[in-house]
């Protein structure tokens, strides 16, 4: 009853996190140069000045910024996110459409972290100052080091246009509607394979890391002396004892990762031009498009701080002493 009673306490200073989140980010966009009325008025230089005013209107820009900030929270609630400036459809239905490709890509990719980088973290940290280790350090800081969208134009040059290997850009060849149902998952493979691989690159390096770090710091514990003492295999030492304690800061990196499932990357999603959420947010920034750039930011902010929360919930089940101590508190 305790832990759910803390948990409780924590949703509701979520909410109020949440709003004060999308109250500054709603005057900010405002802040910024441009109207939407100015994108559909230089389309067609005919559009006069009542024109533009009518169109004010008719989007609510005439009224005072916390006005349109209290009519869109009055929507939001009501899970209506509005309509979008350049087109006229529901926001909602924007975003998700956009949501299926943005998610496989996301998704492929931090299941390739994971599995490349806690492995890659924990070996280094065993063979310590190793030729291993070395060739790895050097990995993390060429992942640190290297912007992503160079190592983007690396890759396509280098895989698509010279070698021929993988298709440039997109998610679909102009033939996928012909195909079997194994060639088009096949086709949405080979699409995936760079803009996954190149989204990985950096969170592998450094995942790997924060868990060498990590499992370095544990592997002195008393903990570790006294499994050792007992005649345990290293292996069991390792996987058993060490690597459940040292997988606290993984999780709080996995947590403020959420967002990123659903938001996407925009560099990469722009460089490969794959429709999904990240290109959506540029290109409403560009056309000043309020609605559906409020409609990306209150979902990245909610999942910024459920995030948080999952982590705060797996810290619990990782490491007991965290549930005592949270109980203790309340």
């Amino acid at each position: 009853m305790r832990m759910l009673k803390y948990f409780l306490q924590k949703t509701a200073g979520l909410v109020t996190v949440f709003f004060g989140i999308t109250l500054i980010s709603f005057f900010v966009i405002h802040l910024a140069p441009g109207k939407p009325t100015d994108i559909a008025a230089s389309m067609n230089p005919k559009v006069s000045y009542e024109a533009r005013e009518k169109l004010e209107k008719i989007y609510g820009l005439d009224k005072p910024v916390h006005q349109q900030y209290i009519a869109w929270v009055c929507r939001f609630i009501t899970f209506d996110f509005g309509r979008s400036y350049l087109d006229n459809r529901p926001v909602s239905a924007k975003i998700f459409e956009r949501i299926p490709v943005t998610l496989l890509i996301s998704v492929s990719a931090m299941l390739l972290v994971l599995g490349i980088g806690i492995p890659l973290g924990v070996l280094s940290a065993v063979k310590r100052n190793s030729p291993m280790d070395r060739i790895s350090t050097i990995f993390v800081f060429t992942g640190f080091s290297a912007p992503e969208f160079w190592v983007a134009l690396l890759a396509m040059s280098a895989f698509c246009i010279t070698l021929g290997w993988l298709p440039v850009s997109g998610i679909k060849s102009l033939d996928f509607e012909y195909l079997s149902a194994g060639g088009k998952i096949a086709d949405v493979a080979r699409h995936m394979i760079l803009p996954v691989s190149i989204t990985a690159f950096g969170s592998i390096a450094g995942i790997s890391r924060y868990m060498r770090s990590s499992v370095i710091g544990i592997m002195g514990s008393d903990f570790i002396r006294t499994a050792r003492a007992k005649g345990l295999k290293e292996g069991d030492v390792i996987f058993k004892h060490a690597l459940k304690n040292a997988l606290l800061p993984v999780i709080t990196i996995l947590g403020l990762s959420v967002p990123g499932l659903i938001g996407g990357s925009v560099i990469i999603e722009s460089i490969f031009a794959i429709p999904g959420m990240g290109r959506l947010f540029y290109d409403s920034v560009m056309a000043r498009d309020y609605p559906t750039i409020m409609g990306i930011l209150s979902i990245g902010a909610l999942l910024t701080l459920l995030g948080n929360l999952l982590a705060d919930a797996a810290y619990s089940a990782v490491d007991p002493r965290i549930r005592t101590e949270k109980a203790d508190e309340r």
